[in-house]
């Protein structure tokens, strides 16, 4: 069965259609989300109908990006200098060209405070995903903490919860890989204690071949077709019936549930479709940049387009290219050396031609204002030059930093042109409107008109989703 080599492949392991996902990853217990009605505020917020978040795998320096200090002493400033851009209120880096022409979009959020106990990756992915403070097992377990079925869910997957399902394909996508899978997988990507029902599909790419994207779970293989398929799973569905006592548990219910839902993708043709970026055209393909992080960005539009309510694409870094030994990290933003060679020369041009195009595809299609956009990583970093672990200020890399990150919004009811909050004169520390990851994380669900964050334990025990933070209105 043959297949155009950017679409998601069809050509799936007899066990395909018993998992949509990347499924016992993060445990297997099952909660309810509250189906009471979403209520939206007259004139704030709850215009977006999808969300795209773009993660900075690594943690990206805001004091290069975003919140430049051109005042302060060199070695907290750096080389970078800031540029004007189409917002008055907005400066970028000089490396930030082509965004700085969509900044009249943007929305810069400069006093994030996502100060975790480890001051490490593992803890800054889950409180930035969640908007949950990390517990104390980040502290003693270190890397070793692996994603546990009780913890808090990802924001996409309580977004996911709470609307319709999509008649197609998933309410929540994650592309192009697991973030620190197979060997530190990073909590906070889950759903967690809302049920591995709302688990994202997992959809993979890779640098060699950038067109191409796979959810591993939704592969066909060898002779296996859409009808062979079927009729196993009619089999499956004979034999199961011979077992209904079992059926009486819930989660062996929603165990088929989640069967059932790896069926119906695999069986729609909408679904190949959606993925396929082959089909745009190539000069819409060269705008967003013909890398597996650009294209992961035009995938995300693709799938905005088809419905999908929360879309997250997590940077990719390439192991296999120079700049993973230059910036003494695993490829992507975490610049512990060489941090201005390494954003100069190879991070800040493919971001910024990624995400500029984004902007300013989804504005020129008519779909910004009903699609929420949110650029965020698990830290800042150090704003004193020097990390001891790549020679100190001779390496002139930047050590990790929760402290104080920026995070970027747009559309969805964002006002454009704008900062909210300040940092320090050393970008350190929040200075002015401090917020939390908890306040970014309600604003999404703001945003998205989601305002009753009750769910239901398997004991159906009301507990509230994230009773931290408020929504920052005043950017809507």
């Amino acid at each position: 069965m043959a297949h155009p080599t950017g679409s998601l492949s069809l050509p799936v392991s007899r066990r395909t259609f018993l998992t949509a996902s990347s499924c016992g990853v993060a445990g297997m217990t099952f909660g309810r989300p509250s189906t009471a009605a979403q209520t939206t505020v007259a004139g704030q917020g709850g215009r977006a109908k999808s969300t795209i978040l773009f993660f900075l795998s690594g943690g990206a320096s805001h004091i290069d990006m975003w919140d430049m200090k051109p005042d302060a002493p060199a070695d907290y400033r750096g080389p970078f200098q800031p540029i004007a851009t189409s917002a008055p209120g907005i400066s970028l880096c000089e490396h930030l060209p082509l965004l700085s022409k969509q900044a009249h979009h943007l929305a810069l959020v400069n006093s994030v405070g996502g100060t975790v106990n480890t001051n490490d990756h593992h803890a800054g992915y889950y409180y930035n995903l969640t908007g949950h403070v990390p517990d104390l097992t980040f502290l003693s377990q270190g890397n070793n903490r692996k994603p546990y079925s009780d913890d808090w869910p990802f924001m996409g997957t309580v977004v996911a919860a709470k609307r319709p399902p999509h008649p197609d394909l998933t309410n929540a996508i994650t592309l192009p890989e697991v973030p620190g899978a197979p060997t530190y997988t990073r909590p906070g990507q889950f759903a967690a204690k809302l049920g591995l029902e709302h688990d994202p599909l997992y959809v993979h790419g890779n640098h060699d071949e950038p067109l191409k994207f796979q959810a591993p779970a939704l592969t066909l293989e060898g002779t296996m077709t859409p009808e062979r398929l079927a009729q196993r799973h009619s089999l499956v569905s004979h034999l199961d019936s011979l077992r209904k006592e079992f059926d009486q548990h819930a989660k062996v219910r929603t165990w088929h549930r989640h069967q059932d839902r790896a069926l119906s993708l695999l069986m729609s043709a909408k679904t190949t479709e959606a993925f396929d970026v082959s089909r745009e055209p190539q000069a819409v393909r060269q705008r967003y940049g013909e890398t597996v992080n650009g294209l992961s960005l035009l995938l995300a539009r693709r799938l905005v387009e088809a419905g999908v309510p929360f879309v997250s694409v997590f940077w990719k870094g390439d192991l296999k290219k120079a700049n993973a030994r230059k910036c003494a990290s695993g490829g992507g933003w975490d610049t512990h050396g060489n941090n201005f060679a390494c954003l100069k020369e190879d991070l800040l041009p493919e971001f910024d031609r990624g995400f500029s195009a984004l902007v300013e595809d989804l504005a020129n299609r008519g779909l910004l204002d009903e699609t929420l956009l949110l650029v965020t990583s698990e830290m800042g970093r150090k704003p004193k030059i020097g990390d001891p672990r790549s020679g100190g200020v001779s390496g002139a890399g930047r050590d990790h930093w929760t402290h104080c990150l920026t995070d970027v919004l747009a559309g969805g009811g964002i006002r454009g042109g704008q900062t909210y909050g300040s940092s320090d004169r050393f970008a350190q520390y929040p200075f002015n409107k401090p917020v939390t990851p908890a306040d970014i994380t309600k604003t999404v669900y703001h945003a998205m008109g989601i305002h009753n964050l009750e769910a239901f334990d398997d004991q159906n025990r009301p507990y509230n989703l994230l009773a931290e933070g408020n929504a920052l209105s005043e950017l809507f």
